[in-house]
């Protein structure tokens, strides 16, 4: 039986792509293979009681983060894996990397330690391909031989998970989610296009807006500018299995370029992904087999302004925000 390690230590909606990795190997291998993920403090609980994950390995990198480094590299080291395959493009994860002593070792060209890494790809953002592929990429250098087929992200909720949105829902027969919020300001449609949105909607849908605990007051204040007597506010009192549950279970859900995106792609939910300042092409949209994209339909010379969004809209209008049209949804 192949031991393989996936490295992917960057933040939730990497982990989520990331799965589809664990997808596509078990597919490759069945049950001839015993995998492990290496992910950042705070993201394991994405992979609980995964059916195809062995073990969870957990960085802390908020405290004590180079001595937990040292003492995860020992533990990675004694496992004695076949494969590691790291999804990162940074000096600590390519560190764990060489220092596995697996059979093989695999990354993309951009880590700083690739060059001891046995095999290496390129990682090419903008390039059109999507980042399951890209990620897929870094299999074909230890495939069975077989064509190898990218299989989507999936996650797997559990029957709690479940269960507690069963309670949520009660009776609703139609519901939205929508996810208002993020952590970049130049990648969240603006507020007054939520409120605009919101009251687009039938009276028959219930609609559940969802967020971590900081984002209470801004979705409180979206609901109170709405004045729409169906929105339920969930800021906080779902965990991301709870969530990825409620979006299986809603009749589309609207997001931004952010992680609640990938949790509708890993359960395949129906879902509008909002592009502001940042591109589908960079290879982060939505993979549900009912996805749309919507983006402002002006090209702006400014747009894209960065991978990963910004604080502020570099300019002053932003104009790709605020020209989304809501209505032709």
């Amino acid at each position: 039986m192949r031991k393989v390690l996936i490295i992917q230590t960057a933040f939730i909606g990497d982990v989520i792509l990331a799965t589809s990795m664990v997808e596509t190997i078990r597919v490759q291998y069945g049950n001839e293979v015993s995998l492990d993920v290496l992910v950042r403090k705070g993201n394991e609980s994405l992979l609980e009681n995964h059916p195809y994950i062995n073990a969870v390995l957990v960085w802390d990198k908020k405290t004590h983060k180079y001595k937990n480094l040292l003492a995860l590299s020992k533990q990675i080291r004694n496992a004695n894996y076949d494969i590691v395959y790291n999804l990162q493009r940074f000096a600590s994860t390519g560190f764990l990397t060489v220092r596995s002593k697996a059979k093989l070792k695999v990354g993309f060209k951009s880590n700083p330690f690739s060059r001891l890494f046995d095999h290496k790809v390129e990682h090419d953002v903008g390039g059109g391909l999507h980042e399951i592929d890209r990620n897929a990429a870094l299999l074909k250098v230890a495939s069975t031989g077989q064509e190898l087929k990218t299989e989507p992200p999936k996650l797997y909720p559990t029957p709690a998970n479940s269960l507690k949105v069963d309670k949520i829902v009660a009776n609703k027969r139609h519901i939205l989610v929508m996810a208002p919020a993020s952590v970049w300001f130049t990648k969240q449609l603006p507020r007054e296009k939520w409120i605009e949105l919101i009251q687009l909607q039938e009276a028959k849908f219930t609609i559940y807006l969802i967020g971590a605990p900081a984002d209470e007051e801004y979705l409180q204040g979206i609901i109170d500018e709405s004045q729409s007597d169906h929105i339920i506010n969930m800021a906080g009192q779902l965990n991301l299995l709870d969530s990825a549950a409620l979006i299986a279970r809603a009749d589309r859900t609207y997001v931004n370029d952010s992680a609640p995106l990938h949790l509708a792609s890993a359960v395949n939910a129906p879902v509008t992904a909002f592009f502001c300042s940042t591109v589908p092409s960079f290879g982060f949209g939505p993979v549900s087999s009912d996805a749309q994209i919507i983006e402002v339909k002006e090209e702006l010379n400014c747009r894209p302004c960065g991978l990963h969004g910004h604080k502020a809209c570099p300019q002053g209008h932003f104009d790709c925000g605020y020209k989304i049209d809501v209505k032709a949804l």
